[in-house]
């Protein structure tokens, strides 16, 4: 009996999204562009391995929904003919994201963590009075 490939198992998995890098944000702007792309519909935002991607839900126009196999296949793109059933969203297990954010207000949030914190508690700091042993001391005259 010849073993069943996990693609007669799935639904098309693989076909229903694509995921792109993205640079790797560095400034409060860079994130809240990110935070842009998540006000989208069915957008969201990975890192894995210190890499940034955007991922985004959108079924491929090849895919059957009757029996969830591709209407191309011999004549697929690379990408698909590159893929690997070691890659299938099918095989058990989470993915190991460092972060994942799925709305813009998760990172709204990440960004007020990030920045705003941080500006705060240096405002703090510097608000701070010294303490009377770290006062300078006045001068007087002789």
């Amino acid at each position: 009996m010849a073993k069943k490939s996990q693609c007669e198992k799935c639904t098309g998995l693989c076909c229903r999204y694509f995921a792109l890098p993205i640079e790797t944000p560095e400034e409060k702007g860079d994130y809240d562009d990110i935070r842009w792309y998540l006000c989208h519909k069915d957008i969201t935002v990975f890192v894995e391995d210190g890499d940034w991607y955007i991922n985004i839900k959108n079924k491929c126009k090849h895919l059957s929904e009757k029996d969830y196999h591709c209407k191309i296949y011999d004549k697929r793109p690379r990408i698909c003919r590159q893929y690997r059933h070691s890659d299938c969203d099918l095989v058990e297990g989470e993915y190991d994201y460092e972060l994942h954010f799925t709305s813009d207000k998760q990172m709204e949030e990440y960004i007020k963590i990030k920045f705003d914190n941080n500006v705060t508690e240096k405002q703090k700091a510097r608000k701070k009075k010294p303490q009377r042993s770290q006062r300078p001391q006045k001068k007087t005259r002789k």
